[in-house]
């Protein structure tokens, strides 16, 4: 059944885009709640400190390749409630924490009793020169979803406050040229696709107030080749799966497109863009495009995990002659963790006798790299790069091959 947009928005019809923005970040919404994310489902944050030790030697890296400048950003986009990026400051080296100035990007209000070296942002600041770092973030820009109809043209869908889903316009403009050339529908009916363009967009600015240094984005994702035939929208709440409801009750969520993203920040159609092999593939996605956790079920890309496991063309052109760019490129979690020295190695059992404490403390460590390095799960999560003006320092993170 097809309504006119126009007509069904004064019925209480909106797109996805809206409904979504109103319930995750509109007043009582879904992630200005008091318990953050957290207290829904885990991330790859969540899961070990092991991943900010990681992230702070990334940060390192960024540092060398800068040659040690006097001031060292870190940009935590998407920051939760700032776990993230206080795990990183703990696990600098001392003269490296000394330089470096924290900004956590967040829609929701600033945690009670945080480090005060951590600046609190609603959009990322400009002229950074060290690292912007994006953990699952895209998933949850909102955006369109479409639909094809019994005559084989997509439209846009509609949804009301209770999560009852209409047909309304012909997606048209830059929205269908965008699908043309990311997600291109057969004209069967029911076949669905997530309109990234707004999530190419919020990519590229956050490229663009770089100055110097390396841009990350680490999410559950998909590419071209590799899109779901009914797309990946779902929900969780209390984590565990449910039916995906806009009023403000459960995260709403869908899988990254990161190849249009990196295309997006080279700031020109392909421009540049690497796919490491088996990187952000179908990112484990089931038959029907949604992923699930209980309790601690992983929102990882993957399958089923066990419980207490848990990611356009325009705005950075203008400037992209004066600095220079590596080629972005798409990495898989697994490859780029083992880089910075996760490696999910059982300690010899021969320990056990002379260190007991030491042994455990290793086991446990050994269990939690692999959790964060694991195929199926956290492991499979996608890596898109992009250095700014530095070689990148992520070059020996996995082979990479042209999109």
């Amino acid at each position: 059944m097809t309504d006119g947009t126009a007509d069904a928005a004064e019925k209480g019809w909106r797109g996805w885009r809206a409904a979504t923005e109103a319930a995750l970040y509109g007043p009582g919404g879904f992630y200005r709640r008091p318990e953050g994310p957290a207290g829904h489902f885990r991330t790859s944050v969540h899961a070990s400190p092991l991943f900010a030790g990681a992230v702070a030697r990334l940060l390192c890296r960024v540092d060398e390749a800068l040659g040690r400048p006097e001031r060292l950003d870190f940009v935590d986009v998407g920051a939760g409630r700032g776990e993230l990026i206080t795990g990183v400051l703990a696990a600098l080296p001392t003269e490296v924490a000394a330089r470096a100035r924290a900004f956590a990007v967040e829609r929701a209000e600033r945690p009670a009793g945080l480090d005060d070296r951590i600046t609190w942002l609603n959009e990322p600041p400009r002229e950074i020169t060290g690292l912007l770092f994006a953990n699952e973030w895209l998933d949850n820009v909102p955006l369109e979803i479409a639909e094809v109809d019994s005559t084989g043209v997509p439209r846009l869908v509609l949804v009301r406050h209770d999560g009852t889903e209409r047909l309304g316009d012909p997606v048209s403009g830059p929205q269908a040229a965008w699908l043309t050339r990311w997600w291109p529908l057969p004209p069967e009916e029911g076949l669905r696709a997530e309109i990234g363009l707004p999530r190419d967009e919020a990519w590229t600015s956050a490229v663009a107030g770089v100055t110097r240094g390396l841009t990350v984005a680490v999410d559950y994702a998909h590419t071209r080749e590799t899109r779901p035939p009914f797309g990946t929208l779902t929900a969780f709440r209390e984590g565990r799966e449910t039916r995906p409801v806009p009023d403000g009750s459960c995260d709403i969520t869908t899988h990254v497109a990161l190849d249009a993203c990196a295309a997006a920040g080279e700031g020109a159609p392909g421009g540049g863009v690497e796919l490491d092999g088996g990187a952000a593939g179908h990112a484990g996605a089931a038959p029907d495009g949604h992923t699930e956790r209980d309790a601690g079920a992983v929102r990882d890309g993957g399958a089923l995990r066990a419980p207490g496991a848990r990611a356009v063309p325009g705005a950075a052109a203008a400037d992209r002659g004066a600095r220079a760019s590596s080629g972005a490129r798409v990495l898989v979690q697994r490859d780029v963790l083992r880089a910075l020295g996760v490696v999910g190695v059982r300690p010899p059992l021969a320990l056990a006798s002379t260190d007991p404490g030491g042994y455990l403390r290793a086991l446990a460590g050994a269990g939690e790299a692999a959790e964060l390095t694991a195929t199926g799960g956290l492991g499979d999560f996608g890596w898109l790069v992009q250095a700014v003006g530095i070689p990148d320092p992520l070059h020996d993170a996995g082979d990479s091959t042209s999109a």
